[in-house]
């Protein structure tokens, strides 16, 4: 299966959640709501969940082998950190002051 699209939907400044992404394979098949986490420093992703009845959580998808994981977890943070700095990179373009150039 080959991850063919990841959309960083919705990036967060405060709190451990730090972005929401959906990723497509095989230009075929969305899986939303993929949470990229930080925790002591270290990012990793929680695949979308479902809260049962005794307040406990079950992913609702999720990787059958650690290698697929491991290559999802890779592409998805990958994504984050790609647009993260894209929109640092804008926040800082808008704040730099503007020059007159004269031609």
């Amino acid at each position: 299966m080959e991850i063919t699209d990841i959309k960083v939907r919705k990036l967060f400044e405060d709190g451990p959640m730090k972005a929401i992404v959906s990723v497509t394979f095989d230009g075929q098949l969305a899986l939303h709501d993929i949470k990229v986490i930080n925790v002591r420093d270290k990012h990793f992703i929680v695949m979308p969940s479902r809260k049962n009845p005794d307040g406990t959580y079950r992913d609702i998808v999720h990787p059958i082998n650690a290698d697929f994981r491991a290559e999802l977890e890779e592409s998805v943070l990958k994504a984050y950190d790609e647009e993260l700095a894209r929109v640092l990179s804008e926040a800082q373009d808008e704040d730099a002051p503007e020059f007159d150039i004269e031609e």
